[in-house]
């Protein structure tokens, strides 16, 4: 998903520098972004991310919200137990090695 948007971004970098006169291509780009540090490459992938702006369909949110207070409903009336973060990550890891 991250590196879909990071594909995303990169062409529209693409077209923003060539509207400017200043044209690198995506693969000068990628090239660049790829040779920093890990903890740069995180931070920049962190701030592209926060950086777009997702329209949300109000249906599709209605729908969430109503799902979110059905699971936290379920869980205070006791009808599910919930598990800690890194036990329900290991249960989907056991699942995608399967």
């Amino acid at each position: 998903m991250l590196y879909l948007l990071l594909l995303i971004l990169l062409k529209l970098w693409e077209e923003f520098c060539f509207l400017r006169g200043t044209m690198r291509s995506t693969e000068q780009l990628t090239e660049e972004i790829l040779s920093l540090p890990n903890e740069l490459r995180a931070l920049l992938a962190d701030k592209l991310v926060e950086s777009l702006e997702f329209v949300a369909d109000p249906a599709i949110q209605a729908i969430w919200v109503t799902e979110a207070k059905r699971r936290r409903d379920e869980v205070r009336d006791g009808s599910v137990q919930p598990i800690p973060g890194e036990d329900a990550l290991a249960q989907v890891r056991q699942l995608i090695e399967a």
